[in-house]
């Protein structure tokens, strides 16, 4: 249930904390005082679409602050998958508008939309016209239905929509099937082109044009490449005059200086080093010099090889890696499309198949509809009788339409408010007063059967009076025995069912301000009177006594 509600910066309220009980919690106060403004900031803070003029003048922005008790739901999992901090059975909801943005947090961590419309489904109700114009519309009603009849046939329902996805997946890979099945030969006989041009090629890596190009490099330079390490290799170690020779005479000189002072002997052992080091390079280089041939026949080999893979290049990405995915591509287009023509019959088998599945499933469906609907409407009846309607009638169609992913049935409430009148869609009773009391029949019902903490009625009483606004009033204590509800109230008899009583007061005086007080005792009582009779007088007040007496 909801615990507290704190506002700061928000349309005409300075700072408020509302702290709310279980049971029913009555708002009131003169109209046009902001008594929805209370109820608004609990939409909005579950809510996707955030204006910034919510944002009081003059302020940086506006915070709206709501503290769940949670004792119902297990949402450990929920909150460690999505790093909430978990606070036992107490649960801070938080929205900050700023002029550029809007910061959702639950115990303090920033979360997303969806995670605050789960959490909306777990603990509030809010019945306001909008709501009301959306339980009028048949599409809601199919959804309704199920809800209430979801112990009965909910898991067999969640099977059908689970199948029902699968039987789309396969109508769309069915769909892809037959357009690839349908590709004209030219589009195969090119895509096999495609193919075979890149296989003959036979491309061996995809550096193979880069390893070729530095051998190419090599060929091209043969004659200087023999010249240059050629007069290296005699530079080092050609028959007189050549750098070993003179090294050896140098080194001759050092073995000669270290017999004498023994520090050389670290210079004599490098003497030794270089020079092994230098007769290696230079047997390199002649053996380099000797093996390297002007092989004009692999200079034109490479040349024409790389004139092959650069055309495949500028055809098919730039890349030997570009042509060899490009070549995975059309292999896999082509085997799709030969595998296409095979599977198209396959997959009509098995949509065929998938199809009188969902038809037997539905049709079981189906009959637990027709049952529940007869049940659901005669809870609702019932219940408008109980609110002052006892000529109404209620009934819950149930019609047969194709395959959905609802199943096979299209439902629609329909009522009579009157003995002489047929029944007519829910949509079109226009009777504010009658739309109220059967909109609470359906809250009633459908509360008893969830578990929903909170709900919120935004003005249900709109249109009645006398035994009806009675009647709604027990209806609502009634469904506050098991619910913590709010209620936005003009009648003095609603009123006075709450067990906790909030006043709402405007004041324009300097600046306009809306402030929130809870009333006991003789304020409650001069509340009630102000509702029952427009003005507190001895009669008025003895009449709201005798309400709450």
């Amino acid at each position: 249930m909801i615990k507290q509600l704190r506002l700061k910066d928000y349309i005409l309220i300075d700072e408020l904390v509302a702290n709310f009980d279980s049971g029913l919690n009555i708002i009131t106060g003169e109209t046009g005082a902001g008594k929805s403004i209370l109820i608004n900031a609990i939409d909005l803070v579950f809510s996707s679409r955030v204006s910034k003029d919510v944002i009081k003048t003059g302020a940086e922005k506006a915070i709206i602050e709501i503290v769940l008790e949670n004792n119902r739901h297990d949402l450990s999992c929920l909150f460690q998958e999505n790093g909430i901090d978990d606070l036992g059975n107490e649960i801070i909801i938080s929205k900050e508008i700023t002029q550029n943005a809007v910061r959702s947090r639950i115990n303090g961590t920033l979360v997303n939309q969806e995670l605050l419309k789960n959490l909306r489904t777990l603990f509030v109700d809010i019945h306001s016209q909008h709501q009301t114009y959306t339980f009028l519309q048949p599409q809601y009603h199919i959804n309704l239905l199920d809800s209430y009849a979801k112990d009965l046939y909910g898991d067999i329902l969640d099977v059908y929509k689970l199948k029902y996805k699968e039987y789309e997946n396969l109508l769309k890979e069915l769909e892809n099937a037959k357009n690839s099945a349908n590709a004209t030969e030219s589009q195969i006989e090119f895509l096999k082109f495609q193919i075979n041009e890149i296989e003959e090629a036979n491309i061996q890596s995809e550096t193979e044009d880069t390893d070729l190009e530095a051998e190419l490099e090599v060929l091209a330079n043969a004659e200087k490449l023999k010249e240059l390490t050629g007069s290296a290799y005699w530079a080092l170690n050609g028959d007189d005059g050549s750098i070993l020779e003179g090294l050896s005479k140098i080194k001759s000189d050092v073995v000669k200086a270290s017999g004498f002072d023994a520090k050389l002997e670290d210079i004599t052992s490098q003497f030794n080093d270089a020079s092994e080091a230098l007769k290696e390079i230079a047997s390199s280089l002649r053996d380099y010099s000797q093996n390297l041939d002007n092989d004009t026949q692999r200079l034109n080999d490479i040349q024409e090889r790389l004139f092959i893979l650069d055309k495949l290049k500028r055809k098919y990405g730039g890349s030997l890696e570009s042509v060899l995915k490009s070549y995975a591509d059309f292999s896999n287009e082509l085997s799709g499309i030969e595998y296409s023509s095979k599977n198209v019959n396959e997959l009509s088998e098995k949509i065929n198949k998938q199809k009188n599945e969902l038809y037997s499933i539905a049709s079981e469906i189906s009959s637990h509809r027709k049952d529940y609907a007869q049940v659901l409407s005669t809870l609702i009846q019932d219940k408008l009788a109980f609110l002052e309607l006892p000529k109404a009638r209620f009934e819950i169609r149930v019609l047969p339409k194709d395959l959905s992913p609802s199943g096979i049935d299209d439902v629609e409430f329909y009522i009579s408010t009157n003995i002489s009148e047929e029944l007519r869609p829910l949509a079109k009773v226009a009777s504010g007063g009658e739309i109220s009391r059967v909109m609470l029949a359906i809250k009633s019902i459908f509360a008893s059967n969830d578990e929903i903490d909170t709900v919120i009625f935004d003005e249900i009483d709109t249109g009645i009076s006398g035994h009806a606004s009675q009647s709604v009033a027990d209806e609502i204590l009634n469904l506050s025995k098991s619910h913590q509800i709010m209620v936005i109230t003009h009648q003095a008899i609603i009123a006075s069912k709450a067990d906790k009583h909030f006043y709402v007061r405007k004041s324009q005086q300097d600046v306009t301000k809306v402030e929130v007080y809870v009333l006991t005792g003789d304020n409650r009582v001069k509340a009630l009177a102000e509702l029952a009779g427009g003005d507190i007088n001895e009669q008025s007040i003895e009449f709201a006594k005798s309400l709450i007496s």
